[in-house]
């Protein structure tokens, strides 16, 4: 087990691009969902994993989390037979910043038009410096959490 540390922030624009260090696709989805512990499936690149994710307490940054890899082709059949919903399908983008490697998604499909950074740290204490392409913080708002973008698309929402 271990524990995650992270900050989910919205990217306001593009300068991030020129310091990407390298990417891949994913494909993720949601196959049990109760309050204590959500269950999704994915493939990041060539490799498959099955992870339960510990639900975030109010405001918190830190839950548990349990990942197992797994066969690619065990993954994209979970995909297509368990998935609760369609799923999310991003690309996963590598910047370094000050220190520390930020991860850039950019989301396809019904969120598209979407892109969010997540750091992960060391402790909920552990500052950091933002880039200057770094909008709103959003690591408190249910809304972008991937299990939520699976249930409520980010192209559904009202953008007004």
């Amino acid at each position: 087990m271990a524990i995650e540390i992270e900050r989910k922030f919205v990217v306001r624009d593009d300068r991030w691009r020129q310091f990407e260090i390298g990417c891949a696709p994913i494909e993720q989805g949601y196959f049990a969902r109760t309050p204590l512990v959500k269950a999704r499936v994915r493939i990041f690149g060539e490799n498959g994993y099955v992870t339960l994710k510990s639900a975030n307490a109010a405001g918190s940054m830190s839950r548990q989390e349990f990942e197992y890899k797994i066969p690619k082709a065990d993954a994209a059949e979970m995909l297509r037979q368990f998935s609760m919903e369609s799923p999310i399908r991003k690309v996963r983008y590598d910047v370094p910043f000050e220190g520390n490697i930020w991860t850039v998604d950019v989301f396809q499909g019904a969120n598209a038009g979407l892109v969010l950074a997540e750091v992960e740290l060391e402790s909920t204490d552990q500052s950091i410096t933002l880039p200057p392409w770094i909008g709103d913080e959003v690591t408190s708002d249910p809304r972008y959490e991937n299990s939520s973008l699976a249930r409520s698309p980010f192209t559904t929402w009202s953008h007004s």
